[in-house]
């Protein structure tokens, strides 16, 4: 286990948004950890370590180890991270803990490879799409990976790759692909793009100015709606108006 997966906390007795907020204006992190057939424990981690450890790709996808301040350890995931919504700042930490006897499920990262040298990424006028860069897996935690590698450099222009086709190590399982219920889900392709769309950029400027076209288009019918009502409106009283007349001179 590298450094970096090995975080320190100590226990806390004291709970409470009051007691978390008072640990973040510390420079902590207030964290539970549970599972594992065992009580939920909460903890505090100084912020800044973990932060820079946050950065790390695996920190979302490996065993980490909590070594606390009383000499105990724990190894465990990381289940759920609560950011600040605007100061690059870590709220709030939720740790699984992990047995080695019990199956994981778990979201890691997918890694493409080999796309510069495929005929597909070679080809002028094909763009390869990563349509899905995460997965869930299950697997015991000695079979854990970091992340799945797939090999692009086969790819052809117009061709595609599925979840199926995803090299597993052993004692590595996607369950959107066991059982009775299969759910294969295409994870990459590569497509021809005409030459007026350009790269995504402008193709997106042309996609905002269809729709500006589109919704003056739309404002013109409103109003010409609008005119043929009031216009219509226009006659129908002025036909009120005469009948009336001709009724008081009769």
């Amino acid at each position: 286990m590298t450094e970096s997966n090995i975080l320190s906390a100590e226990i806390r007795e004291d709970v409470g948004k009051g007691a978390s907020r008072r640990l973040r204006h510390q420079g902590k992190i207030p964290a539970v950890v549970y599972g594992g057939q065992k009580d939920p424990a909460t903890l505090t981690l100084e912020h800044d370590p973990v932060v820079h450890a946050a950065k790390q790709e695996s920190f979302y996808s490996s065993i980490l180890e909590i070594q606390v301040g009383d000499g105990s350890s724990q190894k465990v995931i990381v289940r759920d991270v609560q950011h600040h919504p605007y100061k690059l700042q870590i709220m709030h930490l939720d740790f699984l803990r992990v047995s080695a006897e019990e199956i994981l499920r778990i979201s890691i990262p997918i890694h493409f490879v080999g796309e510069e040298e495929s005929l597909a990424g070679k080809t002028s006028g094909v763009v390869i799409q990563h349509l899905v860069t995460e997965v869930e897996i299950t697997a015991l935690p000695e079979n854990l990976p970091e992340y799945l590698e797939v090999d692009l450099s086969d790819l052809d222009a117009g061709g595609v790759v599925m979840l199926s086709d995803i090299r597993l190590i052993e004692g590595v399982e996607i369950p959107a692909l066991a059982g009775d219920d299969v759910s294969d889900t295409m994870i990459a392709n590569a497509i021809h793009i005409k030459e007026s769309q350009g790269t995504g950029v402008a193709a997106a400027e042309e996609a905002a100015a269809l729709e500006a076209e589109l919704g003056e288009i739309v404002e013109d019918d409103i109003e010409e709606g609008e005119e043929g009502e009031e216009g219509e409106e226009g006659e129908v009283a002025a036909d009120d108006a005469v009948d009336n007349s001709e009724a008081e001179k009769e």
